[in-house]
């Protein structure tokens, strides 16, 4: 059963086809078994059968049969961590173009982060005014994460209000998140917050980073010179994030099978730091405790020795580390050390990332990606021998077990059909022509990269909700809440 309450709708300006019951056909269909030539059956949303040998459809019509020949098929992408900025910050984003873009990238679900957008999701009434806000807007189906901060972590009778409103989860930052409503926790408030959680059995994601004197990790050469990307990236030095995780992973010794906090799990949140934090999470991992960690594209696509001087699209924090700590990354993901992936998706407007000032210091930090994930992902991992199957379990399967979306993550019967048909081979360079549905394009780092694997088409819960570049008339996703 449904660990969520799916608000469904129906109406037939949510998809760009004019049936409900289909078959999706392709020589490449990645299935939990593996990749399959075959056929996917649709029926009101929901995979019915799945037959293995190309141009096997039953008894369907012709004209229900879509046939993507050597295209993939591919669970859609479930993207755990994004910030939508609705309500109060649609400047910066919203759920509009930031699910249109969504739709474009061939991510089905996201779940919204609970801050940036104003006000903080700390509430249950907090959380009413972001489900308010998602009505006819959202074109992918959207979950949400709910805010832990010392306000409510003291108060049992909020926090458990919010989550049994429905936020699938809570999130925290162990240093200042940069938004006034959203303070930092320290180690005792996040105890608090897992006793709670405990009983929900549902995750707490962490923003792993506790701040130490950093003046002494400037490097002279710099002269601690603002536009220089360096100067920057000393200032959140590893031991940030390993000083962080060392906290995190003495408590999370107490979620293993018959601790105190069975029932509870601790996310790490976009991992940066490859080489000691990342030792910590295995060590924990392999005492059984209940612990998972992501890193994001960002990480494994830019490294520190290539961002331009004042090119502040490139800043994000945890910060993009040297190319050899990419290489660490990458290994700890084709290795399984690495959970899944998720884009951090976190844009704003022109005026806060101060391109014509270029200071790194001043500028606010995060990248725009959300419609970028599968190209860049791919793009950079099939360097690395990354398969298909890889992408499909961090991006689908682990997404979905994580925020406990059992119907979703994968091309199986009884599943809801979402559904990414791309194109792994074809090229394609993110200029000024091509067609990007995010609110500010050219804060995107990736903009002017050339990139390998085109999204054709996009299902979600068996709606064509993007083709060719075109988006259904209506806005049909739904907005996904925990029991």
């Amino acid at each position: 059963m449904d660990s969520v309450v799916w608000r469904s709708s129906k109406d037939d300006e949510c998809t760009l086809l004019p049936y409900d019951h289909y078959w999706i056909s392709s020589n490449r269909i990645v299935t939990p078994q593996g990749i399959i030539s075959g056929s996917v059956e649709i029926n009101e949303g929901k995979i019915i059968s799945i037959v293995e040998g190309y141009g096997k459809k039953g008894s369907s019509k012709p004209e229900q049969v879509i046939d993507y020949g050597e295209a993939v098929v591919m669970p859609g992408l479930i993207d755990v961590h994004v910030h939508l900025d609705e309500p109060g910050r649609t400047d910066w984003e919203g759920f509009l173009t930031g699910t249109r873009a969504a739709a474009a990238g061939g991510v089905t679900t996201v779940v919204d982060m609970p801050l940036n957008n104003h006000p903080s999701t700390v509430s249950k009434e907090t959380l009413g005014l972001k489900l308010d806000a998602t009505e006819n807007k959202i074109y992918v189906d959207v979950g949400f994460w709910g805010g832990l901060v010392p306000e409510n972590a003291h108060n049992t009778t909020i926090l458990e209000g919010l989550l049994s409103a429905g936020v699938l989860g809570l999130k925290s930052f162990m240093c200042p998140s940069g938004i006034n409503d959203f303070p930092m926790t320290t180690i005792d408030h996040i105890k608090e917050g897992l006793s709670v959680l405990a009983k929900y059995r549902r995750p707490l994601l962490v923003h792993s980073e506790i701040e130490i004197d950093s003046k002494n990790h400037l490097e002279p050469k710099d002269n601690g010179d603002p536009h220089v990307y360096s100067t920057y990236l000393n200032t959140r030095p590893p031991s940030w994030e390993q000083g962080a995780i060392e906290e995190l992973v003495g408590v999370t010794k107490d979620t293993i099978i018959g601790g105190p906090l069975e029932g509870a799990h601790v996310h790490i949140v976009h991992l940066s730091d490859s080489s000691a934090s990342l030792d910590l999470i295995k060590k924990a991992k392999s005492r059984g405790d209940s612990v998972s960690v992501e890193t994001c594209p960002h990480y494994l696509a830019f490294s520190s020795d290539e961002i331009p001087n004042g090119d502040t699209r490139f800043k994000c924090s945890p910060p993009i580390r040297d190319a050899f700590n990419k290489e660490k990354l990458w290994e700890a993901i084709l290795e399984g050390h690495i959970d899944l992936l998720s884009s951090d998706h976190s844009p704003t407007v022109p005026e806060l990332k101060l391109l014509a000032e270029g200071d790194f210091l001043r500028a606010w930090g995060g990248i725009s990606s959300l419609q970028f994930n599968l190209p860049v992902t791919w793009s950079y991992g099939k360097k690395y021998g990354a398969t298909l199957e890889q992408l499909s379990l961090l991006w689908s399967k682990k997404p979905a077990t994580l925020a406990r979306l059992e119907s979703k993550g994968a091309i199986a019967v009884g599943n809801h059909a979402d559904i990414v048909v791309w194109q792994p081979e074809v090229e394609f360079e993110l200029n000024d022509d091509y067609p990007v549905f995010l609110k500010h394009p050219s804060l995107s780092a990736y903009m002017g990269r050339r990139l390998s694997g085109k999204v054709l088409d996009t299902f979600v819960r068996g709606n064509l909700v993007f083709r060719d570049g075109k988006h259904a008339p209506a806005a049909c996703g739904v907005p996904i809440l925990a029991k």
